[in-house]
C-alpha cells in the first residue's frame, strides 16, 4: 500500500518575506564553485565555476550581469578567500556564513543543492554575516600570524640546541635562565665555531646574568662529540635562519601600519596628544617575541589610545587582538555582542523557561585566547583584576576564573575603541572597599528576607 505525500510543508517557503530579492548563493569548493541565483535571472540559474583566477573573474562579471547585489558564502578552509577578495572588489555585498548555520535539508546532498539551499536561505534573511576586517586588517593579520607561525617552528629549534647541549653533558640550561639570551646565543657560536674551552666561554658572560663565571665554567665542561655537534650546528643556522624571517615580517608590518591613515592626519589639524607613559607595573615588563619596531606608537597613532595600558595586555597580545577584530568595533552593536562573539560569554540552553545547561562556548577565536592569556598573567596580581580573579577561583575554579577575568579585560577594550577613552584601573584599595559594600548590601538582604538585623560590632 503506497502511502501518500503530505503536502502540508509545501509552500512553507512562501509564506516568508524576500529580504534580499537579488541574492546569490555560492557553495565553494577545492576545484569548482558552484553559484545559484533567482530562477527569473538567467536561463541557467546554476552555473558551475573553476576555481582559477579567470573563473572567478568570469564568476564576478556573471553575477553583475544577473543584477546581484548580494552573495552568500560558506567559510571552508581557506577556499573563500581568493573568492571573497575578487567579488569584494565589485562592491558586491558578501555575506561569509559559519558552517553551522547552513544545516541542509534531508536527502541527497550534493554542490548544486547546497548553493541553492545557501541562496533560498540568504534571499529571506536567515543568515548572518560573520565578520571580516577591512582589507588593511586583513593584510596585518596575515603578516601577524605568519609571524606567529614562524615563532612556533623556531621554538622546535631552541628544543633541538637544548637536546643536543645536554647530549654533550653541557649544562648550560642550569645556569641560564635563556640560552637564547645574549650570554647563551654567545656561547652557543662560539661553541659551533670550534671553541670549547670551558674558561673562555665563560668571559662571554654578560654582566647582568646572575650567575658566576665558575658556575658557568662547571656546567660548560662536558664531552664535545662531532655528532652532538653537528646536531647544535645545524639547529643554530635554522634557528637564524627563522629568527630573520621574523624580521622580515615586522619590517612588513611596519610598512603596512605607516601606510595606514591615523588619528593625526586628521583634517581639522588639531595636534594629537603624545603617548603617555605606560603604568609603574609595567615598565619594566619585557616580551622577547615582541616586534622589532615600535608598534605601541602605531597603535596609538591609530586609535588615540593605549591598549598595551590595560592591565594584563602586552605589546604581543594587543598586536594580536587588533589584527583580529580590526581598530574599530562597531560590526558589534554591544560590548555583549563582542564578548558572545569572543567565546568570553556562557552560552545558556533555555526550555520552558529554565536554563538546562550554561557553558562557555568552544571556538578557535585568536582574539578571545589572547584575552585569556591576559587574564592568566594576573593570577598572582595585586591589582582588582587579580583579586577578582583569586575572589572567582576560590568559588568556582580556575578554568572558569580565567574566562571571567578575559571577559572582564575585553569589556575593557571594548569600551576604550568604542569611545577612545584612556583605559583608568581603580586602586586595589577603592576596589577591596566596593567590594566590601556589596557585601554588607547582601547580608543585609539576607538578614531581613530571615527576619532579622544586621548590625556592626561594638567598637
Amino acid at each position: 500500500m503506497s502511502r501518500k505525500k503530505s503536502t502540508k510543508n509545501q509552500n512553507q517557503w512562501a509564506e516568508l518575506p524576500t529580504i534580499h530579492g537579488h541574492a546569490a548563493g555560492l557553495d565553494i569548493g577545492a576545484t569548482a564553485i558552484v553559484a545559484c541565483v533567482p530562477a527569473d535571472r538567467d536561463a541557467q540559474p546554476i552555473r558551475t565555476f573553476g576555481v582559477y583566477t579567470e573563473d572567478l573573474e568570469e564568476l564576478a562579471e556573471w553575477l553583475v550581469a544577473c543584477g546581484i547585489e548580494t552573495v552568500a558564502m560558506e567559510s571552508t578552509g581557506v577556499y573563500w578567500i581568493p573568492v571573497y577578495e575578487v567579488l569584494e572588489g565589485r562592491k558586491l555585498d558578501l555575506f561569509l556564513v559559519d558552517a553551522r548555520h547552513l544545516k541542509n535539508v534531508p536527502g541527497h546532498k550534493s554542490d548544486v543543492s547546497d548553493s541553492q539551499w545557501i541562496q533560498t536561505l540568504h534571499s529571506y534573511g536567515l543568515l548572518h554575516k560573520a565578520f571580516v576586517p577591512e582589507a588593511d586588517v586583513r593584510a596585518l593579520r596575515a603578516y601577524w600570524r605568519q609571524r606567529t607561525m614562524l615563532i612556533e617552528h623556531r621554538a622546535a629549534h631552541i628544543q633541538h640546541m637544548q637536546k643536543a647541549l645536554q647530549q654533550m653533558n653541557l649544562h648550560l640550561t642550569e645556569v641560564l635562565t635563556d640560552i637564547t639570551g645574549v650570554t647563551g646565543m654567545q656561547i652557543i657560536r662560539a661553541i659551533v665555531a670550534g671553541d670549547h674551552d670551558p674558561q673562555h666561554l665563560a668571559q662571554m658572560r654578560d654582566p647582568r646574568c646572575q650567575r658566576t663565571e665558575q658556575e658557568i665554567i662547571k656546567a660548560l665542561t662536558g664531552h664535545y662529540r662531532s655528532e652532538h655537534l653537528f646536531s647544535l650546528r645545524q639547529a643554530l643556522q635554522l634557528y637564524d635562519v627563522y629568527s630573520q624571517a621574523i624580521k622580515e615580517c615586522d619590517a612588513q608590518m611596519k610598512e603596512q601600519y605607516q601606510s595606514m591613515a591615523g588619528l593625526d592626519d586628521d583634517s581639522s589639524g588639531a595636534p594629537m596628544p603624545p603617548l603617555p607613559p605606560l603604568p609603574a607595573a609595567k615598565r619594566a615588563a619585557h616580551c622577547k617575541n615582541a616586534p622589532a619596531f615600535e608598534a605601541r606608537e602605531e597603535v596609538y597613532r591609530l586609535l588615540g589610545v593605549d591598549l598595551v595600558a590595560v592591565t594584563g595586555l602586552q605589546e604581543n597580545l594587543v598586536q594580536g587582538i587588533l589584527t583580529e577584530i580590526g581598530f574599530d568595533v562597531t560590526p558589534w552593536p554591544t560590548v555583549k555582542h563582542f564578548c558572545s562573539w569572543l567565546s568570553l560569554a556562557p552560552h545558556n540552553d533555555v526550555s520552558g523557561g529554565k536554563v538546562l545547561r550554561s557553558r562557555t562556548r568552544k571556538h578557535r577565536n585568536r582574539a578571545g585566547q589572547s584575552f585569556r592569556l591576559a587574564a592568566q598573567s594576573l593570577m598572582r596580581s595585586a591589582n582588582p583584576y587579580g583579586i577578582f580573579y583569586r575572589r572567582l577561583a576560590a568559588r568556582i575554579g580556575k578554568p572558569q576564573a580565567i574566562v571571567a577575568t578575559a571577559h572582564k579585560i575585553a569589556r575593557a577594550v571594548y569600551a576604550m575603541l568604542k569611545y577612545r577613552r584612556p583605559f583608568e584601573l581603580v586602586a586595589s584599595q577603592e576596589y577591596e572597599r566596593r567590594l566590601r559594600e556589596q557585601e554588607i548590601v547582601r547580608l543585609r538582604k539576607k538578614a531581613a528576607r530571615l527576619g532579622l538585623q544586621l548590625l556592626p560590632l561594638a567598637t
